[in-house]
């Protein structure tokens, strides 16, 4: 089996692009069941795709899968799929993303879980993504023993990345970048009002920093109320529907936007709207989102100063160069996780061989056991039998090396000769009062 990993992230596509290959948690599995089935209908002399798992962020979208290695001609098909769910042609797709095979793919996937691929390095929450990922993949029906292995390891590279390196110490997160921006527009933050806009997990990591600030007030919007007022209730602030935020938006002097909406849900008209009962006073607008949850066209007004998660990612960029020591004790664990998975894999490679060879020599062992009972039944000795029964396997186990060693001539001969050496004369160099011989 071959591992590949075709897909496009923060650094090879802008956000407008990844946003069409946002896929929201509850369309993942639905998606990998697409992809297998469309696979599992022979065309062309395409074969099934085994195994394949899905993993979707706001920076990036990759599909991962495992193919028997001469099937490399599935990546175009896997990406045309892709890029149909983005309603972009493959080939527009494939100028901003990447495909990576085995070795490659395995460095990706293990540099994706430790942080060490994020906008933010080092950054936690992916991990927690890829989790959810396999765990989709699972459910769905379509990770398979390469990919859960492939995961499974690079869950502890990513662990011990954690634990044996300081890669995410002193890490400043989108969510302090939020703040710190706020900050340095505003001041003190003690008399302003802030306005979250959902209540996942992003949300909940943002306003958690900005409670710590102490704003005057603070609210939350979400499309479920119920979900919306739980995070409120945590964070001392105020619940409000989703549908009410054009209304209310002059209210607040900083807005925080992360939903999983595919189209945008602060427009033009109503930040337009805010500013003018504001009296131009300044809004402070972050959209966490992909796609996006704020109209772009709302960044060219002179009274907002609006970020997208591509904006943040340039300011902790700087953060991440003091961690180039950390950089380097990660990247060499995960020198060895690749290394032990590529041997793994090596090793996969072989197991249809040694099924067949058992097969054999248990067809063998059979026919040999056959012709022993007829001549038991016919009275022949047993120490006769048992004496034919030995030859006969023997005989049937060394043709074949016997043949070739017989036809073979020049450099494959030597080669042959040392192999079969390795493999029937072990126990030639051993003690003979050895007990193991």
């Amino acid at each position: 089996m071959s591992v590949f990993a075709l897909g496009l992230n923060h650094q090879t596509a802008p956000i407008d692009l990844r946003g069409r290959f946002a896929f929201p948690l509850d369309q993942v599995s639905p998606a990998l069941k697409a992809l297998v089935q469309q696979f599992g209908r022979p065309a062309g002399g395409v074969v099934a795709v085994p195994e394949v798992a899905l993993l979707s962020t706001c920076n990036r979208t990759e599909v991962y899968f495992a193919a028997p290695a001469h099937k490399a001609s599935l990546v175009r098909p896997v990406a045309d799929w892709l890029a149909a769910q983005g309603g972009v042609t493959g080939a527009h797709l494939l100028d901003h993303s990447y495909v990576l095979e085995n070795r490659d793919a395995a460095r990706h996937v293990f540099r994706v879980a430790s942080g060490l691929d994020s906008m933010v390095l080092g950054e936690p929450q992916i991990l927690g993504q890829m989790k959810q990922a396999v765990r989709e993949a699972d459910q769905a029906g379509t990770l398979g023993t390469t990919l859960h292995q492939l995961f499974q390891r690079s869950f502890s590279v990513a662990k011990e990345v954690r634990t044996s390196t300081e890669i995410g110490a002193h890490s400043i997160s989108m969510a302090a970048a939020a703040v710190r921006q706020a900050n340095q527009l505003f001041g003190d933050l003690d008399k302003l009002n802030v306005l979250f806009v959902g209540a996942g997990e992003m949300i909940e990591l943002v306003a958690t920093h900005f409670a710590a600030r102490t704003p005057r007030l603070m609210a939350v919007a979400n499309r479920t109320l119920e979900r919306g007022e739980k995070l409120a209730v945590r964070l001392g602030a105020q619940a409000m529907r989703l549908a009410d935020v054009p209304a209310r938006l002059h209210e607040f002097d900083i807005v925080i936007s992360c939903t999983a909406s595919t189209l945008p849900i602060i427009g033009l008209g109503a930040v337009e709207r805010a500013l003018k009962s504001r009296k131009r006073r300044p809004m402070f607008m972050v959209d966490l989102a992909v796609p996006r949850d704020i109209e772009p066209e709302v960044a060219q007004q002179n009274d907002v100063y609006l970020y997208t998660v591509d904006d943040l990612s340039e300011l902790v960029r700087s953060a991440g160069a003091k961690r180039q020591a950390a950089v380097e004790q990660a990247e060499a664990i995960i020198d060895a996780g690749v290394l032990g998975f590529s041997h793994w894999l090596d090793q996969r490679a072989t197991v249809p061989l040694i099924q067949a060879l058992a097969r054999q020599a248990d067809d063998w062992r059979s026919a040999e056991l056959q012709r022993a009972r007829k001549a038991l039944a016919k009275g022949e000795s047993v120490d006769a039998v048992l004496e034919a029964l030995s030859r006969g396997l023997t005989q049937k186990m060394l043709h074949g090396t016997l043949a070739e060693l017989r036809t073979s001539e020049g450099e494959q001969r030597h080669r042959l000769t040392d192999t079969v050496s390795r493999l029937f004369l072990r126990q030639s160099t051993r003690d003979p009062a050895d007990p193991g011989l």
